[in-house]
């Protein structure tokens, strides 16, 4: 016991790792059945992402809204846009498949020019009436269904915007579905199972192309792609990971223990998400192949050392017990700032974010554990390396290359910090060129075809990005009153004015609609009733109301008739002016309406969206913030020293300012998924100032606080391990490339560009800091021993050790 307890911590991890071999893989193995059993908790996300918190002003408004007006995502849309389509045949098959359509249990309303329904005014009853607006018996007769064509187009001003494009000649249903689904599997059945097959039976029958959109729909698809993506990306970054593993190293029992790992680090991360009770959402699909990426280079490191160590003394079991010894702490440390890159999401306030966070850095450092244990026990089974499998340790290119730097960090310090200074000016530039992005289709999958027919609608339709306006006239049946209606028709006007809103629609306009009704369906008399004819018009809109079946008031008034809706819609390019159009409407109604007599909300998705991605900016930024506070605390841990903490910092500030700056440059907005890869590429990229701060320290020790000697030492025993770990790390994000979401193909590109800076930051920056900084670095008294004193064996000794333990 006294044996045990005088060594040091590592090399006490390294003994009894070594000494229990059949137990530390029991532990293994019972752990990844454990996590395994987790599994049928997972499940993919069926509700929509929200980026604010619960209490934001925002978010309460828009759930106001809904209390009021009920959800505004439970729309589907199908739209054609064809000249054949009023014949007999094509027009059947329409009415088939909106009857199809109607019959299902997932849906509550269907509004289509089959069933359509028109005003009608009737005397005795005093009140408007629906009719049909076709007669279904007349419909195989080409001629009558050209005369509906032409009175939909030119009689029924109400519909035009909501049903069809008096200019295109666009045509387009509304399908709502029943609100309790929306946010659950039934609507993925639905849209799968039986809206997909029933369009593509129709395009089948006609030869018709038909377009569809809305929430429902465009959710649907977008998450089944995102499923299939995650085998892709899972295959893809283990093909390419190991592949370099084996490049480096030539061994294919080194690669297959590599493989081994991971492989079981994925089945961890499915049973972390299973025993955390997460949905798998666009982000947390991403760990598993995170975890693939970050743990090769830990393989690499480890198993690099054990090269080094073996090369120089040819003793097995001695590498083996120095790999964990020496380079135990290091390797901890560069786990523990990875994980914490990952973990300061939890900052943010957002539950997909935290939720991402917390399982990446869980896996994180349960692959960090498992890699400590199994790597030494696999190599101490199988037989020592052997001369090609360590001569990567002096190949040629690589070794020129090494060189090179070290070179320059010797000889031509200044010309490294001109070319630092001179990015870092040029960076700043760029950085002033950003943009935020309000867009909410930017990055879904540009070649879907779902994602086409969001771009016909918005072409076609002025947009399909809800912009909601909800007026509290603050008195029951305030909003029927001819001077609230006024009001609305002169708020619809201004808006009608600006250029990336479409035509607002409201209760405005099933008055004009009642008007032009009452004057027997002309149209010239399309607009709202003057102060004379509004007590016989407004009665008859009213009595048209009391059947809430036939109710054309419900969606745009709510029950108590004190709350009014108006709806526009915007294009979702335009997002990025959001801020701009919401002033000006807001200049607009507090103008017409006076606040003390009413309340003026301005909400919708469009709004939402581009507010959360403002709100999740600023908290990304203050993650970010946060991380660097953590990395400068474990800095002042391992150095006591407020001028390591600066040294640390610089080499991995500055490739986040290079990539912010292309950014700029290149214009790639800040959106969410952009935001991300400040925070996960500076987790990453900390990882090899960490490795080499941890070397530096040991060998300043060893070297009797000699500053060159020790950064020279550092460098040729950590710099190749680090090159290879970026290496990996670079190619293992670049896989993230091949997802069809333009998100992921920015998260990924952007981060391997980061991390690429990060490598030549850390191998060149770094220790040209520390070799200029030396007299103020080289005092002793700035680095602290930690309390546990770690104890150097002699040879003899660890060969009598892990003989001991071995056998």
């Amino acid at each position: 016991m006294v044996k045990w307890f005088s060594l040091g911590f590592w090399e006490l991890i390294a003994r009894v790792v070594l000494r229990n071999r059949i137990l530390m893989l029991s532990i293994v193995l019972l752990a990844t059945i454990l996590l395994a059993t987790q599994w049928k908790n997972i499940h993919f996300t069926h509700t929509e992402a929200n980026m604010l918190p619960e209490d934001n002003i925002v978010n309460i408004e828009y759930n106001a809204f809904l209390n009021k007006f009920g959800e505004e995502g439970n729309l589907v849309i199908i739209g054609v846009k064809d000249k054949t389509f009023f014949t007999p045949k094509a027009y059947a098959a329409w009415a088939r498949l909106m009857n199809t359509l109607k019959k299902d249990v997932a849906v509550d309303l269907v509004i289509s020019i089959n069933d359509l329904k028109k005003l009608q005014k009737n005397d005795s009853l005093q009140k408007f009436e629906l009719v049909p607006f076709v007669d279904q018996s007349k419909t195989t007769d080409e001629v009558y269904l050209d005369k509906i064509k032409k009175e939909l187009f030119n009689d029924l001003p109400f519909y035009e915007g909501l049903l069809f494009n008096k200019k295109s000649g666009t045509i387009r249903s509304a399908i709502y579905l029943d609100k309790k689904i929306v946010n659950t599997p039934a609507r993925k059945d639905f849209i799968l199972h039986k809206l997909v097959p029933a369009v593509q039976k129709f395009e089948d029958e006609t030869k018709i192309d038909l377009r569809v959109s809305g929430m429902p729909y465009i959710r649907t698809l977008n998450a089944q792609t995102i499923i299939d993506e995650i085998s892709i990306f899972i295959g893809a970054s283990l093909l390419v990971t190991s592949l370099l593993f084996f490049f480096f190293f030539r061994s294919f029992r080194a690669t297959l223990i590599s493989i081994i790992i991971v492989i079981i680090g994925v089945m961890w991360s499915f049973g972390f998400l299973g025993l955390l009770n997460y949905e798998i959402t666009v982000l947390t699909a991403l760990v598993p192949s995170l975890i693939i990426v970050i743990g090769i280079p830990n393989c690499i490191f480890l198993t690099n050392k054990y090269h080094q160590e073996y090369k120089v003394h040819r003793n097995k079991v001695k590498a083996l017990q120095r790999v964990t010894t020496k380079i135990g702490m290091a390797t901890l440390m560069t786990n523990l700032t990875t994980a914490i890159g990952f973990f300061t999401f939890i900052t943010s306030n957002n539950k997909l974010l935290i939720e991402f966070g917390n399982v990446t850095s869980i896996n994180i450092l349960a692959l960090f554990f498992l890699c400590i244990i199994v790597i030494p026990i696999f190599h101490s089974y199988i037989p020592a390396p052997k001369d090609r499998h360590i001569e990567h340790l002096d190949r040629g290119y690589v070794k020129s290359f090494m060189d090179w730097i070290l070179r320059n960090v010797k000889d031509n310090r200044f010309s490294i910090y001109t070319v630092a200074v001179s990015l870092l000016v040029i960076s700043i530039i760029g950085i002033y060129k950003m943009r935020i992005s309000g867009s909410i289709i930017e990055d879904m999958p540009k070649k879907a075809a779902f994602f086409k027919d969001i771009l016909f609608f918005e072409k076609e339709f002025d947009g399909v990005m809800p912009l909601e306006i909800m007026i509290d006239t603050k008195h029951k049946k305030g909003v029927m009153k001819l001077s609230t209606l006024k009001r609305m028709d002169e708020l619809q006007q201004e808006i009608d004015e600006i250029p990336e809103l479409s035509k607002p629609i409201s209760v405005v306009n099933l008055v004009k609609y009642s008007t032009q009704a009452y004057y027997n369906g002309n149209p010239d008399y399309y607009e709202l009733p003057t102060s004379q004819e509004q007590s016989f018009i407004l009665l008859y809109a009213k009595n048209a109301t009391k059947n809430s079946k036939d109710n054309l008031m419900k969606s745009y008034v709510d029950s108590t008739g004190q709350f009014a809706r108006i709806t526009t819609f915007m294009r979702d390019d335009n997002g990025g002016v959001m801020p701009k159009i919401e002033a000006e409407i807001r200049k607009e109604a507090d103008k017409i309406f006076p606040p003390e007599r009413y309340n003026v909300t301005i909400t919708g998705k469009a709004l939402v969206f581009q507010k959360g991605t403002g709100y999740l900016l600023d908290n990304l930024l203050s993650s970010l913030v946060f991380a660097f506070f953590l990395t400068a605390l474990l800095i002042g841990f391992m150095f006591r020293s407020f001028k390591m903490i600066l040294v640390s910092i610089i080499p991995n500030l500055l490739p986040l300012l290079l990539t912010a700056g292309i950014m700029g440059f290149f214009d790639i907005p800040l959106k969410p998924s952009t935001i991300l890869v400040f925070g996960i590429a500076f987790g990453l990229s900390v990882d090899d100032t960490v490795r080499f701060l941890s070397q530096y320290r040991e060998e300043l020790k060893k070297n009797n606080w000699k500053i060159r000697k020790s950064v020279y030492a550092t460098f040729n025993d950590a710099g190749l391990s680090m090159f290879y770990t970026s290496i990996v790390l670079f190619f293992g994000f670049s896989v993230f490339m091949l997802s069809s979401f333009g998100g992921t193909i920015a998260l990924g590109g952007l981060i391997s560009l980061t991390l690429l800076f990060g490598m030549l930051s850390n191998l060149m920056l770094l220790p040209a800091l520390v070799l200029t900084l030396n007299k103020t670095l080289a005092n002793e008294q700035e680095f602290i021993e930690p309390k546990i004193d770690i104890i150097e064996h002699s040879d003899e000794e660890i060969d009598a050790l892990n003989k001991e333990e071995l056998n």
